[in-house]
């Protein structure tokens, strides 16, 4: 089978010989520097995206996909638009909450924090909050008997557990005329760990009527209801299509609107490492050159020679190109094969070092995680790619133009 002449010469010109053998290192340097910077570049981005995917799912676990919300700042009589939304397709549960911020107060304590009225038959149908408890139960929250369920870290600042009492404030602008009393004493009957700091530290549950009486609005009213869909990706079309459907007073968001800023500042993180960590490609890159470089100075003569012999300048800077864009893709290749390697077990790799050494990597109480999350993303992976072979095809530009606009007279007449 014949092969173009420029990948043959190219071959040749891989080989180490004792008369090269310092340019064959200088590639190989290359290499080994293109795949340690692939193979750091996948495994960060997957590490990365497992961090974004365990926070998009702590935050989906304890909140609604969408919301609606009455632009008067109560929503009365919700039950008719609750059964309304709740017969729509897409919909797997809705369910009405009524949310203020407010002072927590024990002993010598006072946290602030936002307090959600709920219905406890109805919000396993919006939130895992049931699932999260890590004491009493959610249905200890009955109407009239002031009970709360706080975060375990809220829980902790105050010095509150299941059976003490704590003092609730609410503003004078959170409280209507009538209200039963601007200080509120409540009951601790539950404890709540969600995976999230958040959530954890400025949140606290109690049931729907009480905190209709907190603030002094009818029992009737809420500020708004949540809805969970079969598929959460859809929340932001679906929330579009139902704003057209509700009156004007009526304003609908969805997750993704409200935790923007969250998830805004992880993207452009994220960018902000490929490009950081893709000078490591970059730097590798230089190697790339620098044997190239090396390459042309010393094959001048056999560059005249192809020259006389009839190879045009373009073929000859095709020969050096492909030499630098082999190098790049054995680079590339054993980078790839080794960061899918190394994101696939990171977990496991950690959790070794940390038995191995009894050292804690990821401490539970300051980043709720007790593994090292990894995703490895196919399109992350391409893209890695792409972006070395990219580097290194631009690393032979150079070195291939200096040899193909070499006058083969000049050389031949100084060797």
């Amino acid at each position: 089978m014949r092969i173009p002449l420029e990948l043959f010469i190219a071959l040749r010109y891989l080989r180490a010989r004792r008369s090269d053998r310092f340019v064959s290192f200088l590639s190989l340097m290359a290499i080994i520097g293109i795949a340690l910077g692939v193979a750091v570049l996948i495994s960060v981005l997957s590490v990365m995206n497992g961090f974004e995917k365990e926070v998009r799912g702590h935050i989906l676990e304890m909140t609604a996909h969408v919301t609606i919300r009455d632009g008067r700042g109560s929503l009365e009589e919700w039950e008719g638009l609750a059964t309304r939304v709740g017969e729509l397709e897409q919909v797997s549960g809705v369910a009405p909450f009524s949310s203020r911020f407010v002072m927590l107060n024990r002993g010598g304590a006072s946290v602030g924090a936002a307090i959600d009225g709920v219905l406890p038959e109805l919000q396993a149908q919006v939130s895992a909050l049931g699932t999260k408890l890590v004491a009493g139960e959610l249905n200890h929250l009955r109407p009239g008997e002031r009970g709360i369920v706080l975060g375990t870290e809220l829980a902790r600042e105050l010095g509150a557990g299941v059976g003490d009492a704590i003092n609730v404030l609410v503003p004078a602008t959170e409280v209507r005329q009538g209200a039963l009393a601007q200080v509120a004493r409540f009951n601790v009957v539950g404890l709540f760990t969600s995976g999230m700091y958040t959530y954890d530290r400025g949140l606290a549950y109690i049931h729907l009527e009480d905190a209709a009486r907190l603030a002094g609005v009818g029992e009737g009213a809420v500020t708004g209801l949540r809805i969970t869909m079969a598929e959460p990706t859809i929340a932001p079309w679906f929330a579009r299509d139902l704003t057209t459907q509700l009156p004007p007073r009526l304003y609908v968001t969805d997750w993704t609107r409200e935790h923007l800023s969250y998830f805004m500042a992880l993207r452009h993180q994220k960018r902000m490492m490929f490009v950081i960590l893709a000078l490591i490609v970059a730097v590798a890159a230089f190697n790339l050159l620098s044997s190239l470089v090396m390459t042309v100075e010393e094959k001048r003569g056999d560059i005249a020679i192809l020259r006389t012999l009839g190879a045009s300048p373009v073929q000859v800077m095709t020969l050096f190109m492909i030499q630098g864009l082999l190098i790049g893709l054995g680079g590339t290749v054993l980078g790839v094969a080794a960061g899918t390697t190394l994101a696939s077990n990171l977990p496991a790799l950690v959790n070794l070092v940390q038995s191995a050494w009894g050292v804690q990597i990821l401490s539970p109480e300051i980043y709720f995680l007790s593994e090292l999350p990894a995703e490895l993303r196919p399109t992350d992976t391409v893209a890695v790619a792409l972006t070395a072979l990219a580097l290194a095809l631009i690393a032979t530009l150079l070195p291939a133009r200096r040899a193909a606009v070499a006058a083969p007279a000049d050389v031949l007449r100084h060797q």
